[in-house]
């Protein structure tokens, strides 16, 4: 039988909240972005948000982008692939990333 893993808390696995046009509109329903590494899955981001922003977490979606090609005169290059984030929290439960 396989020894399970277990992963201690680790708080680098949230880089950076996304702020956006777009992200600061679902801020009212309880949607926050955040950049995350890319090895980091669900389990350990909501363990993470949880303990860092002392909140309960209704529902967590990821993406992984992939790296895009770009060119800037003559050179091409890529940029670097990222995994975002999406995390529902219950209503009474909100994080204060703006001061007000």
């Amino acid at each position: 039988m396989a020894k399970k893993y277990k992963k201690t808390l680790d708080p680098d696995i949230i880089r950076y909240p996304i702020i956006t046009d777009k992200t600061t509109k679902d801020i009212e329903n309880n949607k926050y972005y955040f950049k995350v590494t890319k090895n980091s899955n669900k389990n350990d981001i909501k363990k993470t948000i949880e303990y860092i922003f002392n909140v309960k977490i209704k529902k967590i979606n990821t993406i992984n982008y992939a790296p895009k090609s770009k060119t800037i005169g003559k050179f091409k290059g890529k940029l670097t692939q990222y995994k975002k984030a999406v995390v529902k929290l219950h209503k009474e439960d909100t994080i204060k990333l703006f001061d007000d």
